[in-house]
């Protein structure tokens, strides 16, 4: 599915989030930036914007791992001489060693993984004692009016525009429900814990529109 909407996947990511997804990703580059990272990993990295914005984090290693090779093409193409490696890797299974990275962040991304917690038991297990992991997702507002409106948008008007511009329907109807089914912010923290991680943070944007989390490898 994504493969198929590669070349219009960020048009259509600034298009629906009227370029807001640009401030999220900078507010997760911040905090990835005070932890004076070497190396970071960006999971699920799509067309690249996150693993290119984590070049103002300070790291001299930036990898950027994705399951769709036209997404890395993408990516590939977007970077430049940036200097960042991208790979192709299955989220739920990263080909990299134990405790290799220093921050490992994913942006828009877990909500799509099959096995979740084995997503996230995989990102544990790259990051070195004390590394930090940070999670950038969409998220329901916990205003019932602000929630009704979101839902509207995106149950009716993001599929719209979907079909659109990039003509595939099923993607534009799939990623809202993704977004729908995804666990309460409580329920995923609980989650980051029970992949083995501590000091779980969650911090809402947007006035809830996204949530960002952050956790220490124990």
């Amino acid at each position: 599915m994504f493969d198929s909407i590669s070349g219009r996947y960020d048009l259509l990511n600034h298009v629906l989030s009227l370029g807001v997804d640009r401030w999220w990703r900078k507010s997760m580059v911040r905090r990835a930036r005070r932890c004076r990272p070497q190396s970071v990993l960006d999971v699920a990295t799509g067309t690249g914007d996150s693993a290119i914005a984590l070049k103002k984090s300070g790291a001299t290693r930036i990898v950027g791992a994705d399951i769709s090779a036209q997404m890395l093409k993408v990516a590939e193409a977007k970077s430049g001489a940036a200097g960042i490696e991208f790979v192709k890797a299955d989220g739920e299974q990263l080909p990299f060693e134990d405790g290799c990275f220093d921050v490992v962040t994913i942006a828009f991304g877990i909500r799509n993984f099959e096995r979740r917690l084995q997503g996230l038991q995989e990102m544990r297990r790259v990051l070195r004692q004390n590394g930090t992991l940070i999670v950038l997702e969409l998220s329901m507002p916990a205003n019932g009016v602000a929630r009704n409106l979101y839902k509207l948008y995106f149950l009716r008007v993001v599929p719209l525009l979907g079909r659109l511009i990039s003509r595939n329907s099923y993607a534009y109807r799939y990623l809202p429900r993704s977004v729908g089914e995804f666990p309460p912010r409580k329920a995923f923290a609980a989650e980051i814990r029970e992949a083995g991680f501590e000091n779980v943070k969650a911090a809402t944007l947007s006035g809830g529109l996204a949530t960002i989390y952050e956790a220490r490898r124990r």
